[in-house]
């Protein structure tokens, strides 16, 4: 390939009148590195995103960044709680932007998965909201694997929940990002919400496929209203349980449409996460899922976003090409290399600088 208009991952893309100068996202990924553990940006997230940006991604998402303290997935997490956090963000944001990407943020409540990374050992029990946790809430009393039993919701407390995604999103825009993302996938709460397999409440939130997806839905909608019609709005979603009487891509894709009746413009696909399961990991594995959800949502300009060990150009530019995502978010292969997009770029094959624009301040490093 020879030049960009070839290479499908270095394309424009479009949603809702913002333009990002790719296909290639940075998924957000926790750095749990609030050392003084009041959800405020630290220099480390402002070189870590900067980078990416620099490296060439379209849209950097940040990560998950919680809507009430005790929605963080650990006590070193981000957080978009309070007014005082705004400021950090607006940082990061002017960071993110100049380096050539859009600037999204993923906003989020843990429920029964919040209060320690995942690397620690849970304490049965522990609501002391110290690095053991605190107390958790979900739609039904019932613990993931050694997590502490949680408390479940009652619809006052679901309530206080969606004004907390608004505000929270409010002052995502306060902050200047062009994206914000709902964080439904991997088992945190929206997903349990949707899970028969954690959520069993008797109520209108409960029971059925419809009850079970209302609490997302006034989410969304919730989040639509409080950021207006500029900003972009984004949703991860785990479109599988991966396991018998969880949730399924057939069900996800049907969740799609109504989340675009909803005015959700991106969808983001991944998988797992809400209960111990089977899962069949390898290149490229999430990839069906992405495709019958852009299915679903074929005739619509919602664009759908895949993620999952897409870890060479070649698969990412094929996945475009096969119709199977219309953006490609790598997460663990940018750890490694902050400048993934640009090497991608040159190993299709670009090498002008329209084609793959290195920073100046590289162009020695480039190729000859």
């Amino acid at each position: 390939m020879s030049s960009s208009s070839a290479l499908r991952i270095l394309e424009p893309m479009t949603m809702r009148g913002l333009t990002a100068r790719n296909r290639l996202w940075l998924p957000p990924m926790c750095m749990y590195s609030v050392e003084a553990q009041d959800g405020v940006v630290t220099d480390w997230h402002v070189v870590h995103y900067a980078s990416r940006a620099v490296g060439g991604f379209g849209t950097v998402i940040v990560e998950a960044t919680a809507v009430t303290p005790e929605g963080r997935l650990s006590p070193n997490d981000l957080g978009l709680w309070s007014d005082e956090q705004v400021a950090g963000q607006r940082r990061l944001v002017e960071a993110i932007h100049a380096g050539g990407a859009l600037a999204g943020i993923q906003i989020g409540h843990g429920g029964r998965k919040s209060g320690t990374p995942p690397w620690r050992p849970k304490v049965e029990g522990a609501r002391t909201g110290t690095l053991e946790g605190w107390e958790l809430l979900a739609p039904s009393a019932i613990p993931f694997t050694q997590h502490a039993v949680p408390t479940e919701l009652d619809e006052a407390g679901i309530g206080r929940i969606v004004e907390a995604f608004a505000a929270a999103a409010r002052r995502a825009v306060e902050a200047g990002y062009d994206v914000v993302e709902i964080h439904g996938a991997h088992g945190y709460l929206i997903h349990e919400f949707r899970s028969a397999l954690s959520n069993q409440r008797t109520d209108s939130y409960g029971g059925s496929v419809e009850n079970r997806q209302r609490f997302p839905l006034e989410v969304v909608r919730a989040v639509r209203e409080a950021i207006g019609s500029e900003t972009v709005l984004d949703i991860r979603l785990s479109a599988s349980d991966w396991a018998e009487g969880g949730v399924t891509g057939e069900e996800t894709a049907a969740f799609s449409r109504e989340l675009v009746e909803a005015g959700v413009d991106v969808l983001h696909i991944s998988s797992g996460g809400n209960v111990p399961a089977a899962v069949p990991v390898g290149p490229g594995y999430q990839l069906p899922l992405a495709e019958q959800v852009k299915r679903a949502v074929a005739g619509s300009d919602v664009p759908v976003v895949g993620v999952g060990l897409i870890e060479e150009a070649a698969q990412a530019e094929q996945a475009l090409i096969a119709g199977q995502a219309d953006a490609i978010a790598v997460g663990r292969a940018a750890l490694r290399d902050p400048y993934l997009p640009l090497r991608w770029a040159a190993d299709l094959g670009a090498r002008s600088w329209d084609e793959a624009p290195w920073p100046i301040q590289y162009w020695r490093g480039t190729w000859s």
